[in-house]
């Protein structure tokens, strides 16, 4: 697969304005399915910047997919487990262009088949074949309990990965005594090209990403690994502990991140709708709203809403808001002001800069000049 070069922060959606994620910029690190996630992130306001941070490996040059197989062709499993839909359909499909479909199925057809959801159920049923039990929950260790209360001494188990190892899972069932095949479908590998993630990497550890998702393990993990060969591996585990919100698709994705005590959050259910819905309650809900000079003004990432109205800031604009909002109606000194400005900024420097951010927010009156003192949000309310 070809790498998508992160674009510059894509344009949002044109009802950006009032849609949940305006005013953010979210990254996106998939390597499948990163068109429809950020279609799903544009449609509710977000800027994207999105470069793959892995590579799957094509099915068809996969010389260990197809020797897997063809063990199985000649000895075929006691026991299959299907954990992805896509994923098993990808291995008979494979099987198919090496001229092994045939065979393979016909040995399952002798197998004790289990799904691990309903997409998998569906990618067996249509495969010709009936699976023998599939749980509700979609979880693989309900599966391994199966397998454990009913005995796998003896037996050949089959375990469709999905780019992702069950070391686990593989090694409870070795231990109880089963013969264990791992069929590595969609492996990951670094991509192709690298500087489209390493400038993903540097917005993120420069403060132009609010928050990171991620669909796989193998994308966290590769995020992580790529980030310590540039030696960006701090800077990024510290922009991710702090102000960056690592929005995962599921609990299995999240692992590489929380080995390195990454916070995380992800929806209750394994769905990249479900990831875009709990990102745009997380993400905002980050940002509280301040009453100002009779106006409802919210910070966003790069942006501040104004009475629900989108004003886009430049990056030193949105660091004297920042700085103005910090502790929302204390005054913050000109001296304090001018550190936002960079290294070149004069002493004149905080009164145009906040001259101009009067004028990005439509409103001179929100925020208070305090004579010899400095700069104030207008709380509405505030501490005396």
């Amino acid at each position: 697969m070809t790498p998508t070069p992160p674009t510059a922060a894509s344009p949002p959606t044109p009802e950006a304005t009032t849609a949940p994620l305006a005013g953010f910029t979210v990254a996106v690190t998939a390597a499948r399915r990163a068109e429809e996630l950020t279609a799903l992130l544009h449609r509710k306001g977000a800027q994207v910047i999105a470069a793959p941070a892995l590579r799957i490996v094509p099915l068809s040059d996969d010389q260990r997919l197809a020797s897997v197989s063809e063990q199985l062709t000649r000895a075929p499993a006691d026991v299959v487990v299907a954990t992805t839909g896509i994923g098993f359909r990808g291995w008979i499909e494979a099987c198919e262009t090496w001229g092994m479909a045939d065979p393979l199925l016909a040995g399952m057809n002798s197998s004790r088949l289990l799904a691990r959801g309903p997409k998998a159920k569906g990618a067996i049923r249509a495969a010709g074949l009936t699976e023998e039990w599939s749980p509700p929950s979609e979880s693989s260790a309900e599966v391994l309990d199966y397998l454990l209360e009913r005995g796998v001494q003896g037996l050949r188990v089959a375990i469709q990965l999905h780019g992702e190892p069950l070391p686990d899972f593989t090694a409870a069932l070795r231990l109880a005594g089963a013969d264990v095949t791992e069929v590595p479908v969609y492996r990951w590998t670094q991509p192709e090209q690298t500087a489209p993630l390493d400038r993903l990497i540097e917005a993120v550890t420069t403060g132009g990403v609010d928050a990171v998702t991620f669909t796989s393990a193998p994308a966290a993990a590769g995020l992580l690994a790529r980030a310590h060969t540039t030696g960006q591996h701090h800077a990024l585990i510290g922009a991710l502990r702090g102000h960056v919100l690592a929005m995962c698709v599921g609990p299995v994705t999240a692992r590489p991140l929380m080995a390195h005590d990454i916070p995380t959050v992800w929806p209750d259910r394994a769905r990249i709708g479900a990831q875009v819905r709990k990102l745009t309650e997380e993400l905002p809900a980050r940002f509280p709203t301040l009453t100002v000079a009779g106006h409802r003004l919210r910070l966003r990432g790069h942006a501040v809403l104004v009475d629900g109205t989108v004003h886009t800031l430049s990056p030193t604009l949105m660091r004297l808001m920042r700085a103005l909002a910090h502790r929302p109606g204390q005054v913050r000194d000109r001296a304090h002001l001018l550190t936002c400005l960079g290294e070149d900024a004069d002493a004149h420097a905080v009164e145009t800069a906040v001259a101009r951010l009067r004028t990005a927010l439509g409103d001179a009156k929100i925020i208070q000049t305090v004579v010899k003192r400095g700069y104030r949000l207008a709380l509405d309310t505030h501490p005396c």
